[in-house]
Formats: C-alpha cells, sequence, structure tokens
C-alpha cells in the first residue's frame, strides 16, 4: 500500500471515530435533559408531608374548645358551620375530590383574620401556593355574591324611622328622615408594579378607594370596592349614585343620606355645613 493510500484510510478513520464520538456525546446530553425533565417536572420530592393535614386541623378545631377555633376563625364551630353551608348550597362552592367545604373555607378565613401569607398558609393546611390561591379565589368569589344579598337596607323603602333618632330627643324631629350615612376609607393593597401608580394615595402606597353605606344600627347598607386610590371621592360618589348597575339604594323622595363634605351636594344627600365647626363632645 502506499503511501497516499495510507493517508487516506488514516483520515477515513478519523472521521469514523470522530462522527462516533459526537453520537456518545449527543446520546449523553439527551439523557441529561430527560433525567432533568423528569426530575422537575415528573418525579416531586414531597414538601407537604405533615401527618396533620388542613381537613385534619380545621376538624380539629371545630371540635375542640370553642375559644381556640374562635381564636384562629374568629367565629365560633356553629357560625362557620353554617358559613360553609350557606356558601355550598346557596352561592355555587363546590367541593375538590381531595379538599372539602370547611377545609377551603377554613384557608380563606384564616388568611383574612391573620392577614397569613401565602408560604405560612401552604404550611399550615399541607397545600402548595398555587391551591392555596386558587381555594383563596374561589371562596372569594363566592363569598362576593353573598354579600350582595346581605349589604342591603333592612327597609328597602325607607318607611320607618330609625329608632335611633327617634328616642333621642337631640335629634327628633330634626333628622327624622335620614336613613344612614356615606363616607369613603383607603384599604391598603398589594398591585402589579405597572399598576401601582394609579392606586398610589396620600401616603405613597397603593390603596383601593371604598365607599360604604350604613344604618343608624352600624350595619352597613351597601358597598363598592374597586377604585384606584388616587381617585377622589366625589368622583367616585357621582358615579355611584348615577350608574344603576351598580344598584345603590337611594333615598326617595323627601329622605336623605349624611355624607361627608368631601362629597359634593346633590338632592338627598346632607353634607356639613362648610366653616362650621360641630361639638363632637357633646354626642
Amino acid at each position: 500500500m502506499d503511501y497516499n493510500m495510507q493517508l487516506k484510510m488514516l483520515f477515513l478513520c478519523k472521521e469514523y471515530l470522530d462522527e462516533e464520538d459526537n453520537f456518545w456525546e449527543l446520546i449523553a446530553c439527551n439523557v441529561g435533559y430527560i433525567t432533568k425533565y423528569y426530575l422537575n417536572h415528573i418525579y416531586k420530592e414531597p414538601c407537604m408531608t405533615s401527618y396533620l393535614t388542613g381537613q385534619m386541623w380545621v376538624i380539629e378545631l371545630l371540635n375542640g374548645h370553642k375559644t381556640r377555633c374562635f381564636n384562629v376563625l374568629r367565629m365560633y364551630p356553629p357560625l362557620f358551620m353554617e358559613l360553609c353551608t350557606y356558601l355550598e348550597s346557596r352561592y355555587g362552592l363546590k367541593p375538590w375530590l381531595r379538599m372539602s367545604i370547611i377545609e377551603k373555607v377554613g384557608i380563606f378565613v384564616y388568611v383574612l383574620a391573620h392577614g397569613a401569607p401565602n408560604r405560612l398558609t401552604q404550611e399550615r393546611f399541607q397545600h402548595s401556593g398555587k391551591t392555596v390561591s386558587r381555594v383563596f379565589k374561589q371562596v372569594l368569589y363566592a363569598m362576593d355574591r353573598m354579600s350582595r344579598d346581605i349589604l342591603v337596607p333592612r327597609d328597602p323603602s325607607f318607611k320607618e324611622v330609625p329608632r335611633q333618632l327617634a328616642n333621642d330627643a337631640r335629634y327628633m324631629p330634626y333628622f327624622k328622615d335620614c336613613i344612614g350615612a356615606i363616607d369613603g376609607t383607603h384599604i391598603s393593597i398589594i398591585v402589579p408594579e405597572e399598576d401601582q401608580l394609579h392606586y398610589r394615595g396620600r401616603k405613597g402606597i397603593p390603596f383601593t378607594n371604598v365607599l360604604a353605606g350604613c344604618d343608624f344600627d352600624l350595619l352597613f347598607t351597601y358597598m363598592l370596592t374597586g377604585w384606584e386610590g388616587s381617585a377622589h371621592d366625589s368622583r367616585i360618589f357621582l358615579d355611584t349614585i348615577s350608574d344603576p348597575r351598580l344598584k345603590f339604594p337611594k333615598p326617595p323622595e323627601g329622605k336623605y343620606y349624611f355624607v361627608d363634605k368631601g362629597y359634593p351636594e346633590r338632592k338627598g344627600y346632607l353634607t356639613p355645613y362648610r366653616k362650621t365647626r360641630c361639638h363632637l363632645s357633646e354626642f
């Protein structure tokens, strides 16, 4: 075999070895990717391994001392069970295969009662953060539907004079036609960074501006949420009383609400006299 033929054979062998090395390198890469995908998306090491699951913990609270239940859920067991029954039978809250109604409502009440963050709620109820968020939203939507039936005037026609006025000579007969009070309040919230400018209030942090109405029994008769903290009270007030979709209980002829001085004067809504100091200590 001449010299040129030998060189050609050497080059062919080298190309074959290079191709074989690349082949095995490709196999190794694919095995690595498959293993990584399996560990990240198929096999997951259990994180919530506590013996006392969320369901067991809520049942323990309901069957234990009533003070313990009240301290944790801010309500006694009979009221908690009644709330669960109402949300399920009237407002569409459904159980899951692995989660009951009482555990769902327990998560919702626990978060509200203690301002518990998602991670702490995960550990307490032994569920993932995604599950906690999903359950909280489901119960929140059911509570919103229930609130529309609860936050209404006790007497929609406003024919009766409130007993707090009728039995107090300081108010009768001057305010016998007053049916309640309307005011606004700012509640701090967490919003995405791109929306924080619209919700930032006077204190420099994101707020939502809430309009609320109550009667003389100090019971809420109307609640409107969702407005940005930068929105003025008068804008929210005018939009609320002019939009029939919001179902605001307007005062009938001859009746009126007390409203804050930040609201504009309208028929049926009495604002304080400007530059007149009220002697609050007398009341």
